[in-house]
């Protein structure tokens, strides 16, 4: 039966979201964001010659960098100011929340509420400042070596004062993204964060999408096989809205309580997510298979024959490129240890039994306390199971049909479909509840008009 929340989202119109003024501010912001995060793509680092970089790329497109350039919307390619994107920022993050589960003092300041919150999201933004150094330094320096290597110019001036001014320029892109990110998450609608990932794959996906497209007609992509791409692809997005709104619901049972109508039992349900962690799993294992894997790919293709620790370095570099056994073993464990990791940081099992028998709440054949944490423990760890089971399906099966097939320049991934798929349905979510908080407090004005007494 639906709740009474579902029937008042249920009767939603567009004549209420015209009367909610702040949601609509809300959404303006975010668009408005992330339209300025598009038009930030395709501003290049001073000293770059977007033709020559243009042509460059296309020497060393192919394997990681395709998927660095699709999480960045293209700005890779274009060497723009925020070619790295918001990838430094969810490093920073997961080495933080890493160390807020296993460093003691960053666990204190994890209890401490807001206060240790802010805390640690300074700390985040620091270790970003930080990592954007490393990776925008060795990021310039790979390209100098790619312009003189290859013969094209993309950089005009090579030297210390290109590679000082294209490092600046790529951390106060990086950061000035996080920002926007923090910004839509506290003044727009949805996670910042995962907006601009989904921004940056969206607008990649209309090339992919005329590169099949365009093989069909020519030939060199079968016809059946763009009908089972499209086939899969609907069949992954019911999949993936299915698995995102199934939730384990476990029963709370309330003390009996005197009512007008007689001594009652209250009850009510704790909804458990299948994948409680979200989309964030894949975005974290990709993150940080990422960064090492383009250090990789910058340092093994500056690398000669002579060299041992060069051989080695090749020798990695292929080992591990995208849509092979290792990276997608690799990327497979990542999201599975993110999936169980970051489900443990959402869900707290001691503090949620600590609030059930505060208020008197229990499990039905549970007693309150210790063994109500070990029973929350138990179940979600089964649950997660599965939640980590179902993205790694989603993520891998995917890339590896698509490796099969020959497609290794199709822009939408199991990854990427998935985050799509999530971010949207999160920020549909959020919509609905903005509106149905608009429509609950028209419903205590005009109830309060009624009631008002008559002035004499």
């Amino acid at each position: 039966m639906a709740s009474a929340a579902e029937h008042l989202a249920s009767s939603i119109s567009f004549a209420n979201f015209q009367k909610a003024t702040e949601l609509k501010k809300r959404l303006w912001f975010t668009i408005g964001a992330l339209i300025l995060f598009r038009l930030l793509s395709f501003v290049p680092v001073p000293g770059i010659d977007p033709a020559a970089m243009a042509q460059l790329y296309q020497t060393q497109s192919g394997g990681i960098l395709d998927v660095f350039n699709t999480f960045s919307g293209g700005a890779l390619a274009r060497f723009s100011i925020v070619a790295l994107g918001v990838m430094p920022y969810i490093t920073a993050s997961i080495v933080v929340q890493l160390g807020a589960t296993l460093y003691g003092p960053w666990q204190t300041l994890r209890k401490e509420g807001e206060t240790g919150r802010k805390k640690l999201n300074q700390y985040t933004r620091y270790l970003t400042v930080m990592i954007t150094l490393v990776q925008g330094y060795l990021a310039i320096r790979g390209l100098e070596s790619q312009s003189v290597r290859q013969g094209i110019g993309a950089v005009v001036a090579p030297g210390v004062l290109f590679e000082i001014a294209g490092t600046v320029s790529l951390v106060g892109g990086t950061l000035f993204l996080m920002w926007i990110g923090e910004q839509i998450t506290s003044r727009g609608i949805g996670n910042g964060v995962s907006l601009i990932i989904m921004a940056g794959i969206v607008a990649r996906l209309p090339q992919g999408v005329g590169q099949l497209l365009e093989g069909s007609r020519t030939g060199s992509v079968n016809g059946l096989l763009v009908v089972g791409i499209v086939v899969l692809t609907i069949a992954l997005v019911l999949f993936i809205c299915f698995m995102e709104r199934a939730q384990r619901r476990v029963l709370i049972q309330y003390p009996k309580r005197q009512t007008a109508r007689g001594m009652q039992q209250e009850r009510s349900h704790l909804p458990i997510k299948l994948n409680t962690a979200g989309v964030i799993p894949p975005i974290f294992a990709s993150s940080l298979l990422l960064m090492p894997l383009t250090v990789l790919n910058w340092a093994g293709s500056r690398a000669t024959p002579e060299g041992g620790a060069s051989d080695w370095l090749i020798t990695v570099s292929t080992f591990l490129q995208h849509g092979s056994p290792a990276y997608e073993a690799l990327y497979g464990v990542g999201i599975a240890f993110f999936c169980f990791f970051y489900t443990a940081v959402q869900f707290n099992s001691e503090e949620t039994a600590d609030n059930l028998k505060r208020h008197g709440g229990f499990i039905p054949g549970v007693r309150p306390g210790k063994a109500t944490e070990t029973y929350f423990d138990y179940l979600l760890n089964r649950i997660t199971v599965v939640g980590a089971a179902y993205l790694v399906l989603i993520c891998l099966i995917p890339d590896l049909l698509s490796t099969q097939a020959g497609l290794t320049n199709l822009r939408l991934g199991g990854t990427s479909l998935l985050i799509v798929v999530n971010v949207t349905m999160d920020t549909v979510s959020q919509i609905q509840s903005h509106l149905i908080a608009h429509q609950y407090g028209d419903l205590i004005k005009k109830a309060k008009l009624k009631t008002t007494p008559r002035r004499r």
